[in-house]
């Protein structure tokens, strides 16, 4: 069963939000991260990406940046940028973008949850990017990014979520990008504790997004534990910054694929090979977005055409082998255009849905050759995935809107 629990919060002041708020730390290269964190020195981007206070010469993981980061944040709660809350509280974070709301409980998840797998995973993680953000965390002595967890739908939350939405938030703010925050305080004692018991009648809570920073914050975790023998499982450090939502709000865009040649084939061959797996129909100029599973949009040679899986891919019932980014795989990018290890080759890219489907037309006129559009892989599927205990293709699920760095701190200590 899962472990919930309101924590203290260090958060913005009300009138300073909308300034802090910032998207996540990875949603940026280092050259754009520097851009956007010079518009606003109160921007949280320049403590999640801090080597943007340096000269480009600096490496992005010298001692120096986390050092800085540490320095930001502190200076920040110092100068009253932050405020601390005096109680542990749960709060709710509602997302409205174009006309669609999602609503989350802002709490912390146990790190034992995601080590029993109570908390299920669906996708690999890097040792490069967890150690990044285990150095951040760990010399902040903070997190500062929140987990996006998903769980089934629960009328007992729904209820709680709503009622609580019926009164004054503390913060209420449009980002640039026209996705509207609201953020409310639970602190009633009775309404804790009713979450925190509702959430431990749950088996299974999902990571939607994020697994990189639930990766690196359980492996500070453990490391504060080695240094804390006595520890008795209360501490900050066993748990980390989430924000959990219902499944039935989510939206997963697709996530699109790029590829820089052929394989060596003239296109007339290309077709043929692939039309011996998919059905191929040529549409003509106009973009083409799938709307069935089992279906792909291919632009070629300023051409788009609709791919259609086989009778006999369409049959296949194993929760990874059948979804959509499997069969694309499995059948199309490696036995045809040579892509064997997406996580590595170099001739292949990703383009979040939220770019839109021009993004594709621009990168096969500028880099590229072949594109494909995507549909989207459903939360139902996601779950099925982890609840299997298996793992996902890379680059399988892309969630909007992203949830905003900044507004909710977890302290470790």
């Amino acid at each position: 069963m899962a472990t919930i629990k309101p924590f203290y919060c260090i958060r913005p002041a009300a009138s300073l939000a909308h300034r802090v708020a910032a998207l996540p730390y990875d949603v940026y290269n280092r050259s754009e991260a520097k851009i956007v964190a010079a518009k606003d020195s109160l921007s949280f981007l320049n403590i999640d990406r801090a080597e943007t206070q340096f000269p480009d010469e600096v490496d992005t993981y010298a001692d120096c940046v986390y050092a800085k980061a540490a320095e930001l944040l502190n200076t920040r709660i110092a100068d009253g940028t932050f405020v601390t809350d005096s109680a542990r509280n749960y709060y709710i974070y509602e997302l409205t973008m174009e006309g669609r709301t999602q609503t989350g409980i802002v709490a912390c998840a146990s790190i034992d949850d995601y080590l029993n797998n109570v908390i299920k995973k669906h996708e690999n993680t890097r040792a490069d990017k967890e150690e990044d953000r285990i150095r951040h965390v760990d010399t902040c002595d903070a997190q500062t990014g929140p987990i996006f967890l998903a769980y089934r739908s629960n009328e007992v939350i729904h209820s709680i979520v709503a009622e609580v939405k019926k009164g004054t938030p503390l913060y209420d703010f449009t980002s640039e990008d026209g996705i509207r925050h609201r953020v409310f305080l639970i602190s009633e004692p009775s309404t804790v504790a009713k979450i925190s018991d509702t959430f431990a009648s749950i088996d299974s809570i999902y990571i939607a997004d994020g697994h990189h920073r639930a990766a690196s914050a359980v492996k500070v975790g453990l490391k504060r534990r080695s240094e804390h023998p006595g520890f008795d499982g209360t501490e900050e450090f066993n748990y980390f910054l989430s924000v959990l939502f219902p499944e039935d709000e989510l939206k997963i865009l697709p996530y699109n694929r790029v590829v820089k040649d052929l394989n060596g084939m003239t296109k007339d061959t290309f077709l043929s090979r692939i039309s011996e797996k998919f059905e191929v129909k040529v549409l003509g100029p106009e973009a083409y977005q799938p709307v069935n599973k089992g279906t792909f949009g291919m632009y070629l040679d300023g051409t788009w055409y609709q791919l259609t899986a086989g009778s006999a891919l369409q049959q296949i019932t194993d929760p990874v082998a059948s979804l959509d980014v499997s069969l694309l795989q499995d059948y199309l990018l490696a036995p045809v255009l040579g892509i064997g290890d997406p996580r590595t080759d170099k001739r292949i890219d990703f383009i979040g849905g939220i770019r839109g489907l021009g993004e594709l037309e621009r990168r096969v006129a500028e880099d590229m050759t072949v594109a494909f559009s995507m549909y989207p892989t459903s939360i139902k599927e996601l779950f099925a995935v982890s609840d299997a205990g298996r793992l996902m293709p890379p680059k399988s699920t892309w969630f909007e809107p992203k949830l905003r760095s900044g507004l909710f701190i977890h302290k470790l200590s």
